[in-house]
């Protein structure tokens, strides 16, 4: 992810550590990447038990169960969204794909697992350390030679792809979950990179619930930190015609744009 996503992260942890929520109710599940809007913890638990975890790959468990030791964790995908996304993949038959925000590389892992094997991921991050912590995993799984690690701003990467007309149109599917101050500046280049009819999905568009609490409500100070970001973000894409888009309450909210001009 970029530096303002591992700085919140650093908020986040040193809040959860110091046992300050600044009046915010503390979710009481514990699963690593718990990001749930559901009311119900025993209700996500349900999902999990039922749907999620007796078809995780063997690879995909082992990678989050190294990410539940990580200090960090809280930046991971959660386990219904990975399933998601690798199912999302296979229905639109994606072969060329990117990720911007990779962390220990969950996301990363399923959708290594969804692409056909001459698919490519182009993934950046600012933090090899935290992918190569989930390396031996995605290796394991046997999927490693379909990525492309980038270590550094994914902005920079962006504009480089650009220079080049054959990049432009020739993504499938890309999936951001990285700095959120950022979001709009991917956006516009992604717009001109995925293919019409290509997909690129945007995570934490829901930022913990927040967007709908009044502006001077008790929220840790990341989740302040990068609200307003989130929400001009959600009305920029609601007013982009050249998207179709469809939000939806999976982990902490994504938000899917289906490119059509």
């Amino acid at each position: 992810m970029a530096e303002a996503a591992s700085s919140a992260a650093a908020m986040a942890t040193a809040e959860q550590a110091n046992g300050s929520s600044g009046g915010e109710q503390k979710t009481r599940h514990s699963e690593v990447g718990h990001k749930s809007l559901l009311k119900s913890d025993d209700l996500y638990q349900y999902i999990l038990e039922t749907s999620v975890y007796p078809r995780e790959h063997e690879c995909m468990k082992e990678l989050r169960e190294v990410t539940a030791n990580h200090p960090w964790n809280l930046m991971t995908t959660s386990a219904d969204e990975g399933q998601f996304l690798n199912l999302l993949l296979k229905l639109i038959g994606a072969k060329k794909t990117m990720e911007i925000g990779v962390y220990t590389g969950y996301s990363l892992l399923a959708t290594a697992l969804a692409i056909p094997d001459d698919g490519t991921i182009l993934a950046m991050d600012i933090n090899r350390e935290n992918y190569e912590l989930g390396l031996p995993s995605i290796e394991k799984a046997g999927v490693a030679h379909k990525i492309d690690f980038r270590e550094g701003p994914a902005l920079p990467v962006l504009d480089q792809l650009l220079e080049e007309e054959g990049n432009h149109g020739s993504f499938d599917f890309v999936f951001v979950d990285a700095d959120k101050d950022n979001y709009l500046n991917y956006h516009e280049r992604l717009m001109k990179l995925v293919k019409v009819g290509g997909l690129v999905g945007y995570d934490n568009t829901l930022w913990n619930g927040s967007v709908v609490l009044p502006a001077d409500a008790p929220m840790r100070k990341y989740i302040r930190y990068y609200r307003d970001f989130v929400l001009e973000l959600n009305k920029a894409l609601a007013a982009d015609h050249r998207v179709e888009i469809c939000q939806l309450p999976v982990g902490d909210g994504i938000t899917l744009c289906r490119r059509v001009k």
